[in-house]
């Protein structure tokens, strides 16, 4: 039996479905395809149905590579009415890491495009616990009948699954911004979890129109009774957005709700700005996976209605959301000090959620009373607890000692991150751990030092790294990336930023700045910079500029 404070999100589905059955619940921008909350209800049953009588069964692994559609989404319920857990890999990652991950997990099943049930079928040793593929969609018939087929099908009734508060409803990777992708196991409890705070917390609810960035958030919004808006986009690929196709289906169906990394935002705003377009439904805008500027936000504000709000919520994969604050905070009180290298305030730590900042430490850290708790304004180790904050990593025991501290009947979660609390409540954001430059002078932070260089009107963002000189020591290196409408030329461009890094304190050590043509980011936001990709592009500059 399973215990019924644990909500099973597919369930939710069904609720609405029986409350709202006529209404739109998914509309692919793409396509112009839509279907009712009882339609996708109906799927959902009837993809379940023939998966169960195809043996899969509760506690079976289906790794699902399906392109946003309202066959992804139907197929995530179906799977969680099954109880089996669905797995979940970003196929931008490139081969090699996608097929470790693979490997890693050990799926029963596999439910994919056809390249992938290809893919699967040239590396069978990676996929070897693999009993069975499914084909969503169909290649001249190499790779079997289309699963599509089945949904439309009546199938065999079943119950859905009621999950214990352990059970596993999925396994989702990390980007791999800071070292190799890890597999996030997602309990039921967790999604549960989420659910209520997004719900709650963000107010968003079955008057919303949602059009999200990243495809699983549209399971959220179906789940609360939202309509979701599948934009017509490449999600591995956000910030090649196209910005007119973006904003045309968001003025079509009256989306009243957004959220997306800023690299998205990034290239939609400047195209609204440009072509003198806005967005009179959308009231609520969410931007996250990387610090957003100030000027982002403004420019966002440009093209939504007097009321709307924008929120940057702060997170990660494995415990999101956990803090958050509104645009116009940041404008108004905090982005002033952001920009003089303070970090970036992501806000006040959300209902239940609780924030510490210890000591940084490289090692691993068994139990909380090991922490040295820092007072406000100290910068050092965030950790978080709360019920959005996931358990374990998949096959992953070091991973697990390396970032979980129990903590008598719970446990703290060791994000990664660097910041400090102010004497309000509110965290502050200065970079990852890992991305510390130990200088002779002093430990720098990438946020607050590359906040100095990104006040160059010229320079899209920066990025601070550093270059072993002994053991202990780095030498700092400050790269940039030039806005790409800015005309003036490097020489001139880097004597200005020398200039400015030797006028401000935390800056002032660094001799090397360097320009790069367009900076490596992470894979899911296109926001996250790959500091280590930077670090040795960096290192082969400075020896042939010796």
């Amino acid at each position: 039996m399973g215990n019924s404070n644990i909500l099973n999100i597919a369930q939710t589905l069904k609720e609405t479905a029986e409350e709202e059955g006529s209404k739109t619940a998914i509309i692919e921008a793409r396509s112009g395809a839509r279907c009712s909350f009882s339609e996708l209800d109906h799927r959902a049953d009837h993809y379940g149905g023939y998966l169960k009588q195809q043996g899969v069964c509760t506690g079976d692994r289906v790794i699902l590579m399906v392109k946003p559609s309202i066959d992804f989404i139907a197929l995530t319920f179906a799977l969680f009415r099954i109880g089996a857990p669905i797995i979940l890999i970003d196929p931008g990652m490139g081969y090699k890491n996608l097929l470790r991950c693979i490997e890693q997990v050990k799926p029963n099943y596999l439910i994919g495009i056809p390249p992938v049930v290809i893919l699967s079928r040239l590396f069978r040793r990676v996929f070897k616990g693999v009993k069975k593929r499914f084909t969503c969609g169909s290649l001249f018939g190499l790779t079997g009948s289309d699963i599509r087929k089945q949904g439309e099908l009546k199938q065999q009734a079943f119950e859905t699954f009621r999950p214990e508060h352990d059970s596993l409803a999925a396994i989702i990777f990390t980007t791999g911004s800071t070292g190799p992708p890890k597999g996030v196991r997602f309990e039921h409890s967790i999604f549960s979890a989420q659910l209520q705070l997004i719900k709650t917390f963000y107010r968003i609810g079955k008057n919303d129109v949602d059009q999200p960035g990243f495809p699983l958030f549209a399971l959220f919004s179906t789940a609360m009774g939202a309509c979701a808006v599948i934009p017509d986009m490449d999600p591995t690929r956000p910030a090649q957005v196209e910005p007119a196709k973006f904003i045309e289906s968001i003025n079509k169906y009256q989306v009243s709700y957004s959220f997306g990394s800023p690299a998205i935002w990034n290239v939609v705003s400047r195209y609204c700005l440009t072509q003198g377009e806005s967005c009179p439904s959308l009231k609520k805008v969410l931007m996250a996976g990387a610090p957003v500027s100030g000027k982002l936000i403004d420019d966002v504000y440009k093209l939504l209605p007097a009321d709307a709000e924008i929120f940057t919520p702060y997170g990660a994969t494995e415990s999101l959301p956990i803090v958050s604050i509104e645009g116009r905070e940041i404008i108004g009180e905090t982005w002033k000090h952001t920009k003089d290298g303070r970090g970036t305030c992501v806000g006040k730590p959300l209902p239940d959620i609780a924030i510490r900042i210890i000591e940084a430490n490289d090692e691993n850290i068994s139990t909380f009373s090991q922490c040295r708790i820092l007072e406000p304004g100290n910068i050092g180790e965030i950790i978080v607890k709360g019920d959005v904050v996931t358990r374990a990593y998949e096959n992953n025991s070091a991973e697990n000692s390396a970032s979980k501290i129990t903590d008598s009947e719970s446990f703290w979660h060791r994000i990664g991150d660097v910041g400090y609390l102010d004497e309000t409540g509110r965290l502050w954001f200065c970079g990852r751990k890992a991305h510390r430059v130990f200088s002779k002078k002093a430990i720098m932070y990438t946020i607050c030092c590359e906040a100095i260089t990104n006040n160059h009107p010229n320079v899209f963002r920066s990025a601070l790294v550093g270059i072993e000189t002994d053991a202990v020591h780095q030498t700092p290196v400050m790269i940039v990336e030039k806005e790409k409408e800015q005309t003036q030329n490097d020489k001139e461009l880097l004597i200005e930023l020398k200039s400015l890094v030797e006028s401000h304190h935390l800056t002032k050590d660094i001799e090397h700045i360097l320009i790069h043509p367009a900076f490596p980011v992470d894979i899911r936001h296109n926001a996250k910079i790959f500091r280590e990709k930077l670090k040795t592009w960096a290192q082969k500059e400075l020896l042939k500029n010796k």
